[in-house]
């Protein structure tokens, strides 16, 4: 998801991987960083603790980069029922 998504826009992906263990330590809450795992777009934390899904995550950089929101896409059903 995170490379297309480089790809599509201007932005720079930081990925930060440690094991399971660190993320409960004393040294990682004084960072006031999310708990993992976790998807931050500049300053917002924009999931914690969960997945996110590609439009929520697209919507996000684009409002951090101040560009329209992209339109979601209808699933199969949607597009047959016009929801």
């Amino acid at each position: 998801m995170l490379p297309s998504l480089g790809d599509k826009y201007a932005i720079e992906v930081e990925i930060t991987s440690k094991p399971r263990a660190e993320y409960s330590t004393d040294e990682y809450f004084a960072l006031d960083l999310p708990m993992a795992p976790a998807v931050m777009v500049g300053d917002e934390i924009i999931v914690e603790g969960k997945d996110v899904d590609d439009h929520t995550l697209e919507v996000a950089i684009c409002r951090h980069l101040g560009l329209p929101a992209p339109e979601e896409k209808k699933g199969v059903l949607g597009r047959i029922f016009g929801r």
